[in-house]
């Protein structure tokens, strides 16, 4: 474990399902909100009057959802005041908003920047319109530019635009046009995200309908080149899979997943990693609500996770950060002679890459990352 720890809340709300989205969300309605956030308030302290809680301050707070800016500043503002009246959190903790860049006005942003938010990260996807319209996402990409601008104004340092690559009709062009255009809006930190087709989503009923085109994954390896050729010549820097940052500017919530930080999940269908155990909130509102309202926690599953398996999620999530992880990782726990085989087999086929310290992807090896995790365990 990292010895961080960060907060997670999950905003169950949307203005509209995008057709790709396998999110737990519900579509927004004003009493429902309302509910929400009192289920959320018993949610927090519950957890803020645990032994647990004392004396781990947060490192970072992720408000993700779900749209949170569909609830409106005043009630993020809202909840922040909670989570501070609630929790510890450290000098220079880390809050984020995630937007979309339709639902928030230059006033909303101000009052986030003045409230203590830190970093806002706006939904972008593509910043081409019939692209955008082709997954069902709403709005136009000059939202994206118009927010990027505002947020700036409002004082934010830390601008995030998250891009999705082999959309429908998506070719190589217009998706090194989407980069550069966000180039130009100087943004600190950029997610660029391979399209997946996720069960039970209009976008994969759309495929099986044959009303959309089906994924091209040689275009989507294209597509990441060409992702690393531009944003790396524009002075980004590729600190894991998806995520491009100027210096100082990686996102410390994630960091936490992927160097096995503890982070406390809240909010309906919220993962949790905390005190040694995995366990996750039930992926229902009304359930949720419920739950609260007999002060109960909602939870769904709860697993305590033996060394084996912290080894592995240390692997799995470690090997996604370009530098590596230790290559002691493997090495001190025993690794039997068919895990050296299986090793030798991923370095022979340009998976992966090793020295005397660490172990990482090769370029090759992070399309296949997925892969390569089920072969290690």
């Amino acid at each position: 474990m990292s010895g961080l720890n960060g907060l997670y809340i999950h905003i169950p709300f949307c203005r509209q399902r995008c057709d790709f989205c396998s999110f737990y969300l519900e579509l927004y309605r004003d009493q429902a909100a309302t509910a929400f956030l009192s289920a959320l308030q018993i949610e927090i302290g519950i957890y803020a009057q645990r032994e647990e809680m004392q004396g781990r301050p947060f490192q970072s707070v992720y408000f993700g959802g779900g749209t949170p800016t569909v609830l409106g500043a005043p009630r993020l503002i809202g909840m922040l005041e909670n989570v501070r009246t609630a929790f510890e959190l450290s000098g220079r903790c880390e809050v984020t908003v995630e937007a979309h860049p339709g639902t928030v006005s230059k006033q909303d942003l101000r009052a986030l920047a003045e409230a203590g938010v830190t970093r806002i990260s706006f939904g972008a996807e593509s910043m081409q319109d019939h692209e955008l319209a082709l997954i069902g996402r709403p709005g136009a990409a000059c939202e994206t530019v118009t927010a990027v601008l505002h947020a700036r104004e409002a004082g934010f340092a830390d601008i995030n635009l998250d891009l999705m690559y082999g959309l429908p009709d998506q070719s190589l062009d217009s998706w090194r046009q989407s980069l550069e255009r966000c180039v130009e809006m100087s943004p600190t930190h950029l997610s660029c995200y391979a399209l997946t087709i996720e069960s039970g989503t209009r976008l994969a009923h759309n495929i099986s309908t044959h009303s959309r085109p089906a994924l091209d994954e040689e275009l989507q390896v294209a597509m990441d080149e060409a992702a690393q050729e531009i944003l790396s010549r524009a002075g980004y820097e590729r600190y894991e899979i998806s995520n491009y940052a100027m210096a100082g500017h990686e996102c410390r919530h994630n960091l936490l997943y992927w160097t096995q930080g503890e982070y406390l999940g809240l909010g309906p269908s919220a993962q949790s990693l905390w005190n040694g155990a995995r366990f996750g909130n039930v992926a229902n509102l009304s359930a949720y609500q419920t739950a609260l309202a007999g002060r109960r926690l909602p939870l769904s599953d709860r697993a305590v996770l033996s060394e084996e398996e912290r080894l592995r999620d240390a692997v799995i999530f470690g090997l996604r950060l370009i530098r590596g992880i230790p290559a002691q990782h493997l090495h001190n726990h025993g690794m039997n002679y068919g895990h050296e085989i299986t090793i030798e087999e991923l370095r022979r086929d340009q998976l992966i890459e090793q020295d005397e310290s660490t172990m990482r992807l090769t370029v090759k090896g992070r399309r296949y990352a997925d892969h390569v995790a089920e072969k290690l365990f």
